[in-house]
């Protein structure tokens, strides 16, 4: 059994959270990948009235070729529920995303979830984060950012993609991934950089989830 075996009964399991009539947000990555599949199954089945909203156009493209009826976040007041993966997920409950590039539109529909669903597997559970921490910028305040990030003891590279081109969000903004070492205080740390001029996102994210699935190797899973 592997990890996607746990991704398919956890996506199953965590389908129970959607009523007919919801709004759902459809997170980015392999996780929300085979949720939108099975999610896409079960509205046919039981002909629920559902809209998806997806955090980018890789989810969007998925979700159209599986038949979600699809709107846009400017479109809703609030969203019933959001599912969505990690990058990594720390003791305190914290996320780090933003590994594909999405962190913007994604913290956007978690500022307006009424419950935010995070799956992921074992392996990105930690007690305090490590990864690099991606950071969504205008392109003007390349300069000014890394600056004022290496005064909070960060080391910054620019994102860039294999052929050496800069990496380009959705929203034509670039990403900082930011080195701070072990991260004991993720809160605060994020708090730091938004307060930066330029600064669109970070991809610690205050909001912490509501419900947390963790996919093991054997083919299960444990809710947390």
């Amino acid at each position: 059994m592997t990890y996607d075996d746990a991704m398919m009964a956890l996506s199953s399991d965590a389908l129970k959270f959607v009523k007919d009539g919801y709004v759902v947000g459809l997170g980015s990555g392999r996780a929300a990948t085979a949720l939108v599949k099975l999610l896409a199954k079960i509205i046919k089945l039981k002909k629920y009235s559902i809209k998806g909203v997806p955090t980018s156009l890789q989810i969007k493209l998925i979700a159209e070729e599986v038949g979600i009826p699809l709107i846009e976040a400017d479109q809703v007041d609030y969203i019933d529920v959001v599912f969505d993966g990690a990058d990594q997920i720390d003791s305190q409950g914290y996320v780090i995303k933003g590994g594909g590039g999405a962190l913007l539109r994604e913290n956007i529909l978690f500022s307006l979830a009424k419950k935010i669903v995070v799956m992921a597997d074992k392996t990105k559970f930690v007690k305090d984060f490590t990864i690099k921490v991606p950071v969504e910028i205008h392109p003007l305040a390349r300069k000014s950012v890394t600056s004022s990030i290496n005064k909070l003891g960060g080391s910054v590279n620019l994102r860039i993609l294999d052929r050496g081109y800069p990496f380009f969000t959705e929203n034509g903004n670039i990403i900082l991934d930011c080195d701070f070492g072990t991260i004991k205080n993720p809160k605060i740390l994020t708090q730091k950089i938004k307060q930066t001029a330029g600064v669109l996102e970070s991809g610690i994210f205050l909001r912490k989830p509501d419900i947390i699935y963790k996919a093991k190797e054997n083919g299960k899973f444990d809710i947390i």
